[in-house]
């Protein structure tokens, strides 16, 4: 059997079980998320809550399986260790592929809370997901022209809720997948990254402020070159190298008013791009280094 036809069959193997997979747990999240819709007080959403998320822990879990089926890949990742079940993180990575969702979920999978992140509002209106989604709180960002104010308030809301129960906020600050048309069009002051967006990150901390443990600040790199969906499906995604860095979030960046404090606005800003400085230091070494080049 060729290799061609024999990662189209992992492949369309793969794809059945994530497409089951999905309509199984989404479906079974649906009594839970009308429950929760028809009855939104604090007791029952914190009962709601709970299953919802053991609901999408499971998901996770079998995508965990299936990947495993179709490629022994080698996961080369640091900085997991300390890193509490019942804790909050605010996370932040780089942005490439589809791919990325995935890794993020699998090195993440029972180790933090499970990760809750910023979607674009066009999403809510997917089939079964859609609603799962929003059962599960996930902000809704419409990211369009003049949309700034009204996202923020949606982050914020979404954030509150958070407060309730161990959460991960994951959030892409780029707020796109990076493609080289994409970073020469920005004029990105960094080789390999795009210029972040602080806004969802902002509202975030305005939010939850003090509740946050930490700032996770994730690196992803693909040394073998980005890979599509479908190489992930198909088995050909060979390595994949995860940096987690468990950061102090500093004080003075907790509960701020982005939009009407200039001056908290810029300490955040600079922060921020301090942060994806390093990063873009980060990726040109793992890039062009030995860790890069070794498959198990």
């Amino acid at each position: 059997m060729s290799n061609r036809l024999w990662s189209a069959l992992k492949g369309a193997f793969a794809s059945s079980v994530l497409v089951a997979n999905a309509v199984t747990v989404f479906s079974g999240m649906i009594p839970f998320a009308l429950l929760k819709l028809a009855l939104p007080f604090g007791a029952v959403r914190r009962g709601t809550d709970r299953v919802l998320n053991a609901l999408a822990e499971g998901w996770i879990a079998v995508n965990g399986g299936w990947m495993a089926l179709v490629r022994q890949t080698h996961w080369d990742v640091t900085g997991l260790d300390g890193l509490r079940r019942r804790g909050w993180y605010l996370v932040s990575s780089n942005h490439q592929s589809w791919v990325d969702i995935l890794v993020l979920q699998k090195v993440f999978h029972r180790r933090v809370p499970f990760l809750k992140f910023f979607l674009k509002r066009q999403l809510l209106f997917v089939p079964i997901m859609g609603l799962a989604w929003w059962a599960l709180d996930f902000p809704f960002m419409r990211r369009g022209s003049g949309s700034r104010t009204r996202d923020l308030a949606t982050a914020r809301a979404a954030c509150a809720k958070f407060r309730q129960i161990p959460t991960s906020v994951m959030n892409f600050l780029e707020g796109t997948r990076f493609t080289p048309a994409k970073h020469q069009q920005q004029q990105s002051p960094y080789r390999h990254l795009l210029k972040p967006k602080v806004g969802g990150l902002a509202a975030a901390l305005s939010a939850m402020g003090e509740r946050f443990d930490a700032l996770l600040d994730v690196t992803i790199v693909y040394p073998e070159g980005v890979p599509t969906f479908w190489d992930l499906l198909s088995g050909r995604v060979r390595q994949v190298v995860v940096r987690v860095r468990e950061l102090e979030i500093p004080p003075d960046l907790l509960g701020g008013d982005y939009e009407g404090d200039p001056q908290f606005r810029a300490r955040i800003q600079g922060w921020v791009q301090e942060l994806w400085a390093e990063k873009d230091r980060r990726i040109e070494e793992l890039v062009a280094g030995p860790e890069a080049s070794a498959v198990s």
